[in-house]
């Protein structure tokens, strides 16, 4: 397992990680298999959603924002329910397959982490399932 380090900028943003995986991809020893990645936080998640153009990014980021405010009437005691929440329709994990040491990801996808408490630092938790 390998621990990806990553750095938020905003209380709510969608960050580009695609480059960072391939990345930690080019250091490994097989070409084959899954790559599992597992986010550890319960106020961030992870999606594989288009990354060609950035207006879907903040677009996502907007409609959740609005749809789930910050300020709703929620229980939760420490003001980050709405990232909770939207945490959780994110999930916590994405599966990649990889050939030849590359993910395969349709022509306009990009692996997306959904900052909803930040800024932070993130750990991702990497996995690599071997065919």
């Amino acid at each position: 397992m390998e621990t990806l380090v990553l750095s938020t900028h905003a209380r709510e943003e969608m960050l580009d990680i695609t480059r960072q995986l391939q990345n930690a991809l080019a250091g490994q020893d097989w070409q084959d298999g899954v790559l599992v990645v597992f986010c550890p936080h319960t106020t961030c998640g992870l999606t594989v959603n288009e990354g060609f153009d950035p207006d879907v990014a903040h677009d996502m980021t907007r409609f959740f924002h609005a749809r789930i405010p910050q300020n709703g009437d929620f229980r939760h005691a420490e003001g980050n329910a709405d990232a909770h929440i939207k945490a959780s329709l994110f999930g916590s994990s994405v599966h990649i397959i990889v050939e030849q040491g590359r993910m395969l990801l349709g022509t306009w996808q990009a692996v997306w982490l959904f900052e909803g408490d930040g800024p932070r630092e993130r750990r991702l938790w990497l996995k690599w399932l071997k065919a």
